[in-house]
């Protein structure tokens, strides 16, 4: 019933917030315009790009009222998630202007976020390895590392999947609705929580942005998706890892993970900054290849939904 009543708290002021907060984009100018000749502009009307902030206080509200104040762990999600809402809100009010903001900004500030999740305690800590039979502790320098990785990658994974209608909506639900299912398999409430919070704002935006899509949430809302993503499997499957379980949350995020992983090597290969953004993403490539926004979308989230079952019996074969 606590997860439920997540659920519904999550949906509801993510629904309720999103048509006010679409009409004060087109009072303040916040939309995204189309751009003759940039292949990654598939609307042909202004879109406001103020679903962000619905989503953020969705997920804020339900994880308050459901989840409770745990200290600094509470204070280090919501503000990690705050400072990358802001960063990401300069970001696409330099593109709503016809301008490009610079990488290094954003970059800085996402490690930021995540120093702040790690100082919380929410980190990579180790795992246990069957062959010794014994939990392989990590130093405390790579746990930092790996855990700052982890959750910039998956930040930036999401943001870069977030260029078609409903995509990294669904994206995000999907790997949600996963980690859920993992996390209550494991007995991992508070992970479990952020999950069904997280799920039910995914749906409530995905309501608006389904193809053809009323609003967008920008860099603003897909980091911070992926930003509690990557605290989400960090706070519960990271926790009592195996070395069969480190693939779980991978296989949950496996689309944007493995999609944008060939888009960077492939920028690397071609002397490119990794942040310059292109039309190289598997998305833009089934478009390209004759799939509308429906087709390319049903595809990529069927191939997302069998990544994410794979997972599950990951979880249910290491049982």
């Amino acid at each position: 019933m606590l997860y439920i009543l997540a659920f519904l708290i999550s949906f509801v002021v993510v629904y309720l917030l999103i048509p006010p907060l679409g009409r004060l984009a087109f009072r303040l100018d916040f939309v995204d315009k189309p751009r003759e000749g940039v292949e990654r502009k598939l609307h042909r009307e202004p879109i406001p790009l103020t679903a962000s902030y619905a989503i953020y206080l969705g997920f804020a509200t339900a994880y308050l009222l459901m989840a409770g104040w745990n200290g600094y762990e509470t204070l280090a999600i919501l503000a990690g998630g705050a400072l990358l809402l802001f960063i990401g809100t300069v970001d696409d009010w330099y593109k709503s202007h016809g301008r490009d903001f610079p990488a290094l900004p954003k970059a800085l500030v996402q490690v930021a976020a995540a120093v702040i999740v790690w100082l919380a305690g929410i980190e990579f800590a180790g795992f246990y390895n069957p062959f010794i039979d014994d939990y392989v502790l990590l130093p405390g320098w790579l746990q930092f590392v790996l855990t700052i990785l982890w959750i910039f990658g998956v930040t930036t994974v999401i943001n870069f999947s977030d260029g078609m209608d409903g995509l990294a909506g669904t994206l995000t639900a999907i790997s949600a609705g996963t980690l859920f299912i993992v996390a209550l398999v494991k007995g991992q409430d508070q992970s479990a929580m952020m999950a069904i919070i997280l799920l039910a704002a995914a749906i409530a935006y995905l309501k608006y942005n389904k193809p053809p899509a009323k609003i967008f949430m920008g860099d603003a809302g897909a980091t911070f998706l992926g930003f509690i993503l990557s605290v989400i499997a960090l706070d519960g499957v990271f926790k009592q890892a195996t070395l069969l379980s480190l693939f779980i949350p991978i296989l949950a995020l496996g689309v944007p993970i493995f999609d944008n992983l060939f888009v960077v090597f492939k920028r690397l290969m071609q002397g490119k900054p990794i942040y310059q953004a292109d039309a190289s993403q598997v998305h833009y490539r089934l478009l390209r290849a004759g799939y509308n926004n429906r087709q390319a979308l049903a595809l990529l989230s069927l191939l997302s939904l069998c990544l994410g079952l794979s997972s599950i019996i990951l979880l249910l074969a290491e049982a």
